[in-house]
């Protein structure tokens, strides 16, 4: 009711059809957790349902746009950097916050075979096994790292909050450490002409296809 005009679809993820590179940006909480779901066009990756998320947000999005995702830890932490390299190939990391994580990534107008440090785990000074990315950035850690007994009596990495200070207050100086513009699409002469009549793109129309409206 409050969004009359928007398209709101309530439905899995894996069920939506949405055009590659259609949207500017997607930003969302995604559900994590050790489970997949199934999608044929992902299956063989074996995504967990949050790296799952990631890598078709970035499909959706167009090249230069961001997504911007709160996600489990275990993206940025697992020893496996199977789904980092992936995520890499497709998409710059603009910057993360620890929170377990917020995730700015940038989609690359085309594959890239680079290797940023984020693909790798390292130590920090107090000997915790943490992504680079926050081995090497302590001030996108909003708290300090400690270790505590899971569910599954394993000691897994987390962080405990900083006395003193709100976890908005940190947030808010975090972000300032983020950079990145979108830039505006180019039109092509033929797009800007005024007899050209165009509608609202449907994302239920498959590219290269053709609809009576």
């Amino acid at each position: 009711q409050l969004y009359q005009k928007n398209r709101i679809a309530v439905q899995g993820f894996e069920e939506t059809s949405y055009p590659d590179s259609f949207f500017d940006c997607v930003i969302g909480n995604v559900p994590f957790g050790a489970y997949q779901v199934s999608d044929r066009r992902y299956d063989r990756h074996h995504f967990m349902i949050h790296d799952y998320f990631i890598a078709k947000s970035l499909d959706l999005v167009r090249p230069g746009g961001v997504v911007a995702v709160v996600t489990s830890s275990g993206t940025m932490d697992k020893q496996n950097p199977v789904v980092r390299q992936y995520i890499a190939n497709r998409a710059e990391l603009l910057g993360a916050i620890r929170l377990p994580d917020i995730l700015f990534f940038q989609k690359r107008d085309r594959a890239s075979i680079e290797e940023p440090e984020w693909l790798n785990l390292k130590e920090t000074q107090e000997g915790y096994s943490v992504n680079a990315y926050f081995a090497e950035h302590p001030e996108m850690v909003l708290g300090e790292f400690t270790t505590e007994s899971t569910q599954y009596g394993k000691q897994e990495v987390t962080v405990k909050p900083k006395e003193g200070i709100t976890l908005e207050e940190q947030l808010k100086e975090a972000i300032r450490n983020i950079h990145g513009t979108i830039t505006e699409l180019e039109l092509s002469d033929t797009e800007l002409e005024e007899d050209v009549v165009s509608i609202p793109a449907d994302p239920d129309v498959k590219n290269f296809s053709f609809t009576v409206v």
